[in-house]
């Protein structure tokens, strides 16, 4: 039987998704009665602003996928996650972690340090791309991943923090805090993931700003030690203020986001996007009934209205 404690480094794809937020209860109130004036916004408005919406928050959330990769190697590094290992112990650290999982991913020109690089916490790791620096996955990163550890990733209860500084991704400008917190009661794994001070900035200037929550639960696969079939489920909503203009987005959870290790891509769950007083979906299920593919399709005009966005 898989236990909690089963080193997972794959895990940190499941990160790689939209950043789903939790709004004040004064944004939701404001979702249900916007003012008449919001109204002025065009279908290829609406369109344009949900794909780029889509394209920005998978940028951010790459450091999502970055973060959890380095934690996960740090925690097996220092016994917690490795089989036949008492959980969270301080029998010291078995081996420096080389990161190999992550170095697969952004490659060998980001520098990795941690403080203290032992079995003891909090500790800070920071992942230092320079000025600029090419990934195996193709993406070009630049600037530093700050990640503030109270205790192992995998540990119920640990707090891991992300600090972007000066942090771009495809010269996306990426900004803010992410707070990830182990909600599990082994053997489920589930995370929250708080979004404050969030914002996502393109070359030309355009951009937005969003604060929010979403959850991570693992649905599939718990009862196998191989980590492809583990298959995790992502709920959430957040609310979003486009920079220079009256236009706010609010993107719920209406089915639930599946997750799949063995995709690159979310294969099925669909949001409800209002921007002002329009409404559209989007189906992560296109065109493959939730199989594997990088499809998800944009509708609105109830149904009338589509377009296929293309996810990074």
């Amino acid at each position: 039987m898989k236990t909690f404690t089963h080193n997972k480094t794959i895990l940190a794809t499941v990160i790689f998704c939209l950043a789903l937020a939790f709004s004040a209860c004064q944004k939701e109130a404001n979702l249900s009665n916007p003012p008449d004036t919001e109204d002025s916004i065009t279908d290829d408005e609406a369109a344009t602003l949900s794909s780029e919406s889509v394209e920005a928050e998978a940028a951010f959330d790459d450091a999502d996928d970055i973060a959890f990769t380095a934690a996960d190697e740090e925690g097996t590094a220092g016994g917690f996650g490795i089989d036949g290992r008492t959980a969270g112990s301080d029998q010291g650290r078995i081996f420096l972690p080389h990161f190999l999982a992550l170095r697969d991913r952004i490659g060998d020109c980001a520098t990795i340090t941690i403080t203290p690089n032992d079995s003891t916490y909090p500790k800070t790791i920071v992942i230092d791309f320079g000025d600029s620096c090419r990934g195996r996955d193709g993406k070009v990163r630049s600037g530093k991943l700050i990640l503030h550890f109270t205790g192992p990733i995998r540990r119920p209860g640990s707090v891991v923090t992300l600090h972007f500084q000066n942090y771009y991704v495809n010269r996306i400008h990426i900004q803010g805090t992410k707070t990830f917190k182990n909600l599990s009661d082994p053997p489920v794994a589930k995370w929250s993931i708080a979004v404050n001070d969030g914002k996502v900035t393109f070359p030309n200037g355009r951009g937005y700003s969003y604060e929010g929550m979403k959850t991570v639960t693992q649905i599939a696969g718990m009862q196998t030690a191989a980590v492809w079939d583990d298959v995790f489920k992502i709920t959430g909503h957040s609310f979003t203020v486009f920079n220079n203009s009256n236009k706010h987005v609010f993107i719920n959870t209406v089915d639930p986001l599946i997750k799949k290790v063995a995709c690159h891509w979310i294969s099925d769950g669909t949001l409800k996007i209002q921007i002002n007083r329009r409404v559209l979906k989007l189906d992560f299920g296109f065109p493959n009934n939730g199989n594997c593919d990088n499809k998800a399709l944009l509708t609105w005009n109830n149904g009338n209205s589509q377009k296929v966005i293309i996810l990074p």
